[in-house]
């Protein structure tokens, strides 16, 4: 079977609901990504074969097919197609699974793994408040209701059922994400995220233009007092808005390219998708998916836990990354290495892809081999991306 290389991975600097891309369509946040991508690697593109683009609220702006529109806001010809993906918070993620499928299966050569989401312009949940507002029902059927007993599912209600059976407390829940805001905060200084941000103009607050290259959502002043202070989501709960991941607007993708398209087009790869998986369990809970699907890959892989460098798993919540340290034995060391959601900011529909970026590129930075990827998403869902450094 042929290897699935990844040449350049890119991403947006994430914007704060209402914030720096606010003035930024979807369309065009997508494009830019695309832009990137080909600019950067020098390839063709008119060579690209296809563009994957994952995005949850496809309504609005992001509807009426958003990853062809995203490809005809770019300097991509009109002759390359594109295809959306919805796994929800997983669905760029699941774009780059496809890209590399194609790939290995030596039906494509060259493919783009893109991700978008304008939470500013598309709320979350518009899709569902939408169609409900104007009478047309709701997402989960009678027969969903009854087989699980629930009258929706709900990832607070998730995060409050996991946090209970792992016997993960608040404190611990604004611990993390105090931690997630310094790490992030080190890594800006650091110059971490150089390498895989795109710079785009936005108009300032003076009104002239100026580039957004750093992550707005990240608090450099953040402090447990402060944190501790954020009112529970549900009375007596452990969730707030300070210990979950925040709203974002953003963009990110990576070239996917086959060994014969390294060499036709002299391309030098970052990183080779070593394995990749997906499973599925209890949609109700949702959010512990990814410590079963991690578990899965490492085996099928033939690797221990030990044997990974850096660890990206998703800060839906605190307690998901907490949960999945608990119960997989992993070095807390190298998780989240430069922050996570929690700081960074999740632009649901790209965070798949935008976690990759920095993942290929903290894996080059570190001098590191491998790294996973693991994020849960609605339904109960997880994808697992392991990747080994060139």
């Amino acid at each position: 079977m042929a290897e699935a290389y990844i040449v350049d991975a890119v991403r947006t600097a994430g914007g704060r609901r209402g914030g720096r891309l606010k003035g930024w369509h979807p369309a065009d946040l997508g494009a830019a990504v695309l832009n990137a991508l080909v600019d950067r690697t020098g390839v063709d593109p008119a060579a690209i074969d296809d563009v994957i683009m994952g995005c949850v609220s496809q309504v609005g702006q992001q509807s009426f097919h958003i990853g062809r529109n995203c490809v005809l806001a770019s300097k991509l010809p009109a002759g390359v197609p594109a295809v959306n993906v919805d796994r929800q918070c997983g669905s760029s993620q699941q774009s780059v699974h496809f890209a590399a499928q194609a790939v290995m299966s030596g039906t494509q050569d060259l493919v783009i793994a893109a991700g978008v989401e304008s939470m500013t312009r598309v709320p979350m949940l518009t899709a569902t408040t939408l169609a409900e507002a104007h009478g047309y029902g709701s997402p989960w059927s009678d027969s969903i209701r009854v087989r699980f007993g629930v009258e929706e599912f709900s990832q607070f209600t998730g995060a409050e059922m996991m946090a209970e059976r792992h016997g993960i407390g608040r404190a611990q829940l604004d611990a993390f994400a105090v931690d997630s805001h310094r790490k992030a905060t080190r890594a800006i200084a650091a110059g971490a995220f150089t390498r895989e941000i795109i710079p785009l103009p936005v108009t300032g607050p003076d009104g002239t233009t100026e580039l957004h290259v750093r992550d707005e959502g990240v608090r450099a002043d953040a402090s447990l007092d402060g944190v501790a202070g954020v009112k529970t989501l549900t009375p007596g709960g452990t969730v707030t808005a300070a210990n979950a991941s925040q709203i974002c607007d953003g963009a990110a993708g990576l070239l996917i390219a086959s060994g014969a398209a390294l060499k036709t087009h002299g391309l030098t790869p970052l990183a080779r998708i070593r394995h990749l998986c997906v499973t599925a369990g209890d949609p109700v809970i949702m959010l512990e998916e990814p410590i079963h699907a991690t578990r899965k890959a490492l085996q099928r892989a033939g690797l221990s836990i030990g044997d990974i460098d850096l660890f990206e798993v998703n800060e839906a919540f605190a307690v998901v990354p907490l949960a999945w340290l608990a119960a997989t034995g992993a070095d807390p060391a190298r998780l989240n290495v430069n922050g996570g959601s929690i700081a960074l900011g999740h632009p649901l529909g790209a965070t798949g892809a935008k976690l990759m970026a920095t993942l290929v590129h903290a894996l080059a930075a570190r001098g590191g081999q491998r790294g996973l990827l693991t994020m849960c998403e609605a339904g109960g869902i997880a994808n697992v991306t392991i990747i080994e450094a060139m």
